[in-house]
């Protein structure tokens, strides 16, 4: 099951640094989310994906599910919904004050 979560994650990966090198703002954000999410199949496998019991001390639980990758999988999620809602809000300021979303233009090397 990990190898086949891994290659959704290369997938994610892969997705994700193709939509970050086009040239509209909207894509640029869409390819962080999707590199986010990429990032977070991937701390979740390298934590093994097991099934046991929740991580409770008790006397007799020999099994239990490590409670780390969740842990830091919730917390990246929360930092990437905030980086998302940031990259969101300045792109559309951007495409609002410059009246384009292309990257090329927004930079000045248009030829025009």
């Amino acid at each position: 099951m990990e190898i086949i979560m891994s290659v959704v994650a290369g997938i994610l990966f892969a997705a994700g640094i193709y939509n970050i090198l086009q040239k509209q703002l909207l894509r640029i954000v869409i390819g962080t989310v999707i590199l986010s999410n990429g990032a977070h199949l991937f701390i979740i496998t390298m934590g093994k994906l097991k099934r046991g019991a929740p991580p409770v001390l008790e006397y007799g639980i020999t099994e239990y599910a490590d409670p780390l990758p969740q842990a830091l999988v919730l917390t990246s999620i929360v930092i990437s919904f905030g980086l998302t809602s940031l990259l969101l809000v300045l792109s559309y300021r951007a495409a609002q004050e410059n009246e384009t979303d292309n990257m090329e233009k927004l930079r000045g090397n248009h030829d025009e």
